[in-house]
């Protein structure tokens, strides 16, 4: 069985029993995906909980990253990377794996390409780095100063990344990957959708980025069953093949 479901955000109650209660007739050879912002955050106690709850449950657990995670500790070595399902994978705990950008996964007899990454929608004030700035005493005055005034900003390695969005050689990677296959899959997973997607569901309001018009091409070049992915907080269908996740979990396989 696979299942699917949108961001968590580090908040994996979904999961418990009651949420859940499928799980009661699943095992490891079973997935659940979350379509982005998993919630590697933080190495804290409260992290470490959740996650340890989790290599409890009996199914396995896959996510790719959205643009809120921590990309230095996923790709810093502190999660190693494993061969998995016929792609690469972090593996977070012994049922835990982050799919790596732009491989495709063979699971439960289907096969599905993974690409995670998306941009920030909460950055309009800009990005503040504390290596621009005299002395941390002159960084932190303004950290305070904008949150007070309630500013839409984040900060570099702390609450942004600059690899929440591809590189050019990931994006041929992902383009490689799918050739291999014929172009052909049965499902796609994303954090943040075809530009394309967007624009029919949000009248215009996401500008595009370079994934978003990389999804397009993949959109239009590629033979796929259903696309699933999260980001944008919602539960909907779109143009019939598309499904935008959030807190439902969704049988798909």
């Amino acid at each position: 069985m696979i299942y699917i479901t949108g961001d968590c955000h580090g908040d994996f109650r979904r999961f418990s029993r009651d949420n859940f209660p499928e799980q009661r007739e699943m095992n490891r050879e079973d997935f659940v995906i979350v379509c982005g912002d998993f919630g590697i955050w933080q190495d804290t106690k409260d992290e470490r909980y959740w996650l340890d709850w989790l290599q409890e449950k009996p199914f396995t657990l896959l996510f790719v990253d959205g643009n809120h995670e921590n990309f230095d500790r996923l790709e810093g070595g502190e999660f190693e990377t494993v061969a998995f399902h016929g792609g690469k994978a972090h593996r977070i705990r012994e049922n835990v794996y982050h799919l790596m950008r732009g491989h495709v996964f063979e699971l439960g007899g289907k096969k599905i390409f993974a690409f995670g990454g998306a941009a920030s929608h909460d950055v309009e004030d800009g990005i503040l780095d504390e290596r621009d700035f005299a002395s941390h005493e002159a960084f932190a005055r303004v950290v305070r100063s904008w949150r007070r005034a309630r500013r839409m900003f984040r900060i570099n390695h702390v609450s942004w990344w600059s690899r929440e969005l591809p590189s050019e050689e990931e994006m041929a990677f992902g383009r490689s990957t799918l050739a291999e296959h014929g172009n052909q899959v049965d499902f796609i997973v994303s954090h943040c959708c075809p530009q394309q997607v967007a624009a029919v569901f949000s009248q215009g309001m996401y500008r595009p980025d370079v994934l978003t018009g990389y999804f397009n091409d993949i959109a239009e070049t590629v033979q796929f069953d259903r696309w699933f992915f999260g980001h944008y907080h919602d539960n909907r269908m779109i143009m019939g093949k598309f499904l935008l996740l959030y807190e439902q979990i969704i049988r798909c396989a």
